[in-house]
């Protein structure tokens, strides 16, 4: 048993819309060619990546020679603490980059583009 399924009948000319084409310099609303994510903070997480790469391995190397004297254990330690350090230093330089965005101290729920819904909903 097959189906037979019906097409439904082309569109005349005269159903498609006929308005004139506009060049894009005339609409009202351009498209917003900003980059998705500033500058700012490509730069803060990539210095942040080496900073983590770096620090607690040097930390481990260092320790290892010179206070620890040898003593793997107490030089892992410290790298591992040391790589915490970076990673609260990031969290704390991405929230305060977050607040001076939104302009608040308060963290919100539902927050869009940086500012909060009804901050949204008053743009529009």
């Amino acid at each position: 048993m097959s189906t037979v399924q019906q097409r439904r009948p082309h569109s005349s000319a005269s159903e498609i819309d006929s308005r004139p084409l506009q060049p894009l310099s005339t609409l009202e609303n351009p498209a917003d060619t900003s980059p998705a994510v500033p500058a700012s903070v490509i730069r803060n997480l990539l210095g942040f990546t080496a900073a983590m790469l770096v620090v607690p391995i040097s930390s481990y190397f260092l320790t290892l020679r010179t206070i620890f004297a040898g003593n793997t254990t107490w030089s892992g330690a410290f790298a591992a603490i040391m790589a915490n350090v970076v990673l609260i230093g990031y969290i704390l330089v991405a929230y305060n980059e977050d607040v001076a965005e939104t302009g608040s101290g308060k963290i919100t729920k539902g927050v869009v583009g940086g500012d909060t819904i009804e901050k949204a909903k008053k743009g529009q």
